[in-house]
């Protein structure tokens, strides 16, 4: 970036754009294609100490079951009144079964793949007064044969949708990322990515991508300045060839590089009780505002305070319409 004019950086408030009319998200087309979980919740009371470890004894009193990973994404989506759909790998199981009945009672369209060869991805969590005791995960990468399968089928399902959200959890469903993304954007969609691991190259050439902050060291480095930050997330962005970089910040917000400015927004956190499926909510709510047609200040300003809306409710939730442009 030496020697280059730096793009001129702002700060967005909180209520730049509250309280403007929300857009027509019902005419939004979106398709989710990532690593498909679920989710489960146990709830107890804890009373007593094991005698055989020292770990609580949980009895637990209620179960639910809620949509994970990419599926949350889209449940998000979804949630905000998009027309949404989602393609992914599940086992031909119990748990599979449960995710198509969430999908389904959630209006989300299924473009699920069974493989028989695998489980479900399910993330079992423990919950005893009101905290996380333990989280149990099990889970399985997807079969090439299923991959293929699930490529073609993508590429099929591209004319029909105008955004697409790879949403990456690092379990094997998008080990094809790279064709994906040539492939949507050779269709003129829009592309955002929630990416992991510590190689970001296979999301060249998407719109936008959205690590946090962790994601992030792991590819460019530490910082020690807001400078520094700047100066290393734009040499990715460009190395990238993305329109631009989401950088979730937690407690301090997000900052949005693109090649002609830099934006932040403070976090827009009430009360932060689980940060668990944030990131899902955020870019749920970016790519259902960028395909009705907001800019990226007004995308980023309302997936902020659907981020901030969410940590305050327990577990993988998801944030109304009603929610988003009523508070």
């Amino acid at each position: 970036m030496t020697g280059t004019t730096q793009p001129a950086s702002r700060l967005l408030l909180a209520d730049d754009y509250r309280g403007a009319a929300a857009p027509a998200l019902e005419a939004v087309r979106l398709l989710v294609v990532g690593d498909v979980m679920l989710d489960r919740y146990w709830f107890g009371e804890v009373s007593r100490i094991s005698p055989e470890a020292p770990v609580p004894v949980v009895r637990i009193e209620r179960r639910e079951e809620r949509l994970g990973g990419a599926a949350n994404v889209a449940r998000n989506a979804a949630a905000l009144g998009a027309h949404c759909a989602l393609l992914g790998v599940v086992g031909a199981d119990e748990a599979g079964e449960s995710v198509a009945r969430l999908l389904a009672d959630s209006s989300i369209h299924s473009y699920l793949k069974s493989d028989a060869a695998i489980s479900t991805i399910i993330k079992l969590r423990v919950i005893g007064r009101q905290q996380q005791m333990v989280r149990i995960d099990f889970e399985d990468a997807p079969t090439e044969v299923v991959l293929r399968d699930k490529l073609t089928q993508y590429k099929a399902l591209l004319a029909d949708y105008d955004v697409i959200i790879l949403s990456d959890y690092n379990k094997g469903s998008l080990v094809n990322v790279a064709e994906m993304i040539a492939a949507a954007r050779a269709a003129g969609k829009l592309v955002l990515v929630d990416p992991k691991g510590d190689d970001f190259t296979p999301y060249k050439g998407a719109t936008l991508l959205t690590p946090n902050k962790s994601e992030l060291k792991r590819v460019v480095g530490s910082w020690s300045s807001e400078e520094q930050l700047t100066a290393k997330a734009q040499a990715l962005r460009a190395e990238l060839e993305l329109d631009a970089l989401l950088l979730t910040r937690s407690e301090e917000g997000m900052s949005l590089y693109t090649a002609t400015e830099v934006l932040h927004m403070h976090a827009d956190a009430r009360e932060v009780f689980d940060v668990s499926g944030a990131g899902d909510t955020v870019i749920a709510t970016l790519a259902a505002m960028l395909g009705a047609g907001a800019t990226l200040a007004e995308a980023l300003a309302t997936a902020n305070r659907a981020g901030g809306i969410v940590v305050g409710k327990l577990g993988t939730a998801t944030v109304t319409r009603a929610e988003l442009f009523t508070n």
